[in-house]
């Protein structure tokens, strides 16, 4: 299974891809994971986000693409993969599509989790205030937001126009959400 997750921050992407993982027995891949352990590996990749990043830029989507062709041809992603949160805009969804055929593992489908954003604003200021992260604020969390639906609705209109995408029901407990993922996954499911 060839798996794209999308929803807005708080969503719970993170904790249905690490079910998921879980029960598909494939890797969850988050590009900001592999960009940290490229740059720590030294890779050459790695080596070219680094100066990127040290200079205060932000890293190309091509420079993330290749990290994400390196790692999409390791022997544990031979039987599929889950990607958390990439891509993120329009570019990154064509130059996926592209990689994907490129090394003949075409995405299987796309899954939306749909949070209405009042509940995703008190999601993520309670994590805020747990946690302590000022990036979880109800300011800097409607902002967040803002940028998503600005950048992401055009992905997920993407997915839809190629019939590969899941609109699902993100609310309810952390098992009514995953079941709902299972069932929109299963084999000889009408997708669309």
């Amino acid at each position: 299974m060839r798996l794209v997750l999308l929803g807005a921050p708080g969503s719970g992407k993170g904790t249905q891809a690490a079910r998921l993982r879980e029960h598909l027995q494939v890797p969850h891949i988050s590009t900001g994971e592999l960009l940290r352990a490229a740059v720590a590996a030294g890779t050459p990749l790695g080596v070219q986000a680094k100066s990127v990043m040290e200079s205060g830029g932000l890293v190309s989507d091509d420079i993330v693409l290749g990290m994400l062709e390196e790692r999409l041809l390791r022997p544990d992603a031979a039987d599929g993969f889950i990607l958390d949160g990439y891509p993120r805009n329009l570019v990154q969804a064509r130059a996926l599509d592209a990689l994907l055929a490129k090394i003949r593992q075409p995405m299987d489908i796309a899954v939306q989790l749909d949070v209405a954003q009042d509940l995703l604003v008190s999601r993520l200021s309670g994590r805020a205030h747990v946690e302590g992260r000022a990036d979880d604020s109800p300011e800097a969390v409607r902002k967040r937001l803002s940028v998503y639906e600005e950048q992401t609705a055009p992905v997920v209109d993407y997915y839809r126009n190629t019939g590969k995408l899941a609109c699902l029901d993100g609310v309810g407990s952390v098992d009514e959400v995953f079941i709902r993922i299972v069932e929109a996954i299963s084999p000889g499911k009408d997708v669309g």
